[in-house]
């Protein structure tokens, strides 16, 4: 899956999330998941290796 990708689902979950009013620590938790759930789907990649790719584009 390409950076732009990730990038997207994260900030729609970040958003969501910080929308619904919860703390930045824990939206960005949350937009990590989503965005590694995604991937891992899209891709076949195991949680950890969809978590891990996530994490090096997001931060």
């Amino acid at each position: 899956m390409d950076a732009e990708s990730i990038k997207e689902a994260y900030q729609e979950a970040v958003d969501e999330a910080t929308g619904g009013g919860v703390d930045a620590g824990t939206a960005h938790q949350e937009g990590v998941t989503a965005a590694a759930m995604m991937v891992s789907a899209m891709d076949g990649l195991e949680d950890a290796d969809a978590r891990s790719q996530v994490e090096a584009v997001v931060g």
